[in-house]
């Protein structure tokens, strides 16, 4: 007969000094020469903590009290925030959040030994209600006979008890326990694991997630629940694919990739556009700033999504090559572009991160670049990004450490870094948005 392991007992709170914050945002403490990565607490903090899971090299704590806070700590404004994985910073002022992420940025890149040349002004907007993309987590709780409508509890599977979200955007953030007593009135309440939140600057959509069909009543109330709510609401009984529009029937949502311009780019409610529009907007106008295009330039946009560089590109240039690998992002890109009567785009079908060289769009020559990638960042396309022969490469970045390494390969290749800066599009967490600008070697810089 087997032997039932133990579980192993954990340590009782104890009192630390915070030495100094990971990137993550955590306090990083030392107990007995190991360290304790703590939630919840700030640089030179003295702090109770209890530790909750154990590593051969670290520690992973919670600040159970603050016993000598920091002078720029502050009161969380979430109730939720000590259980809720959505936020880690609520406790530091925006303006220390900030400064905290260009720090992380920049000691990534000295650590890399890169030359960053000119820190560009932080890219900055509205630090709650901001988040218009999200997707949450629903579940009823038969013991309780309730629905939780949120997000994940910290490292945990478990969602978070909270009645309402304050980085949402408040015709959701505060109607959370609203959504959860609707859920609780459906036949299928044990049945909707989730709900995918999308907004435009006019209508916000709730795509339920269904793993059972609807019966007629549970219809209806959701459709009185939107008509009540003002808000529109779609059905997901599969895939991404199955989609419908319950309420409204037709429906259509639509984002400025520039606050001063004329391009409305469509997107569906389950694809990707970035979470916060006011700094997506601040973050191309930069971008088309130092790309500084001119009425001859062709450029390279890689990584394109559904256009939010490219078409705004292509009002100031000669020609944009945008390449992606999602096919019906590629394909909802090209309709926007027609619609707009944009004629000077082409749109590739491409895997950037498993190139094949027999594309037509890789042996061309290019004046200015563009990079978006995901968080794995662009390392197999960097490492040829020599044979486009572009002057200027803006790189639009979601993951530091993917950056610096993709930033060494493109210095490696005849570029300089001339600018780099933070985008603060996630206030209240520690994820790092930043842009880098380079230019090939022996051109002036802008």
């Amino acid at each position: 007969m087997s032997r039932k392991r133990r579980s192993r007992k954990l340590p009782e709170p104890q009192e630390v000094i915070i030495d100094a914050m990971s990137h993550e945002g955590r306090g990083i403490a030392h107990v007995k020469g190991k360290t304790v990565f703590v939630f919840g607490a700030l640089k030179g903090e003295r702090v109770k903590i209890q530790i909750q899971k154990t590593n051969r090299n670290f520690d992973q704590a919670v600040a159970l009290e603050i016993i000598e806070p920091s002078a720029k700590r502050i009161e969380p404004r979430c109730a939720a925030f000590k259980i809720c994985g959505g936020c880690s910073f609520q406790h530091l002022g925006n303006d220390d959040q900030v400064e905290f992420k260009q720090q992380v940025l920049l000691e990534l890149m000295a650590h890399a030994d890169i030359d960053v040349g000119e820190v560009m002004p932080p890219l900055r907007g509205d630090h709650w209600g901001y988040r218009k993309k999200a997707r949450l987590g629903v579940r009823y709780v038969r013991k309780k006979a309730r629905v939780l409508v949120g997000f994940r509890e910290r490292n945990s599977s478990f969602l978070a008890d909270m009645q309402r979200c304050e980085v949402l955007i408040p015709r959701v953030g505060d109607r959370l326990e609203q959504i959860a007593r609707l859920i609780e009135t459906l036949e299928a309440r044990e049945q909707i694991p989730q709900i995918e939140v999308a907004a435009d600057a006019d209508n916000v959509v709730l795509v339920f997630r269904h793993l059972q069909d609807l019966c007629a009543s549970d219809r209806d109330r959701l459709i009185e629940f939107g008509k009540a709510q003002d808000l529109w609401i779609q059905l997901q009984p599969g895939g991404p694919d199955t989609v419908t529009c319950l309420y409204p029937e037709e429906q259509s949502l639509y984002f400025e990739p520039l606050a001063q311009g004329d391009i409305r780019i469509a997107f569906n409610a389950l694809d990707f556009v970035q979470v916060n529009s006011d700094i997506n907007q601040k973050m191309v106008a930069q971008a088309l700033r130092y790309l500084d295009l001119k009425p001859q330039d062709r450029v390279l946009d890689l990584f394109c999504g559904l256009g939010n560089f490219t078409l705004p590109m292509a009002r100031l240039c000669r020609q944009v090559v945008a390449v992606e690998a999602d096919n019906a992002m590629v394909d909802r890109a090209a309709r926007a572009a027609a619609a707009q009567q944009i004629d000077n785009s082409s749109y590739q079908v491409a895997d950037l991160s498993s190139l094949d060289m027999q594309q037509s769009w890789l042996g061309q020559k290019f004046d200015k670049i563009l990079f978006d990638p995901p968080r794995s960042g662009a390392q197999e396309i960097a490492g040829i990004i020599k044979r486009f022969d572009a002057r200027t490469i803006v790189y639009v970045s979601c993951q530091p450490s993917s950056l610096v390494r993709d930033a060494a390969i493109i210095c490696s290749q005849g570029y300089r870094m001339t600018h780099l800066g933070v985008m603060d599009m996630f206030p209240q967490t520690a994820h790092v948005e930043a842009m880098a600008v380079f230019q090939q070697s022996g051109q002036e810089s802008k």
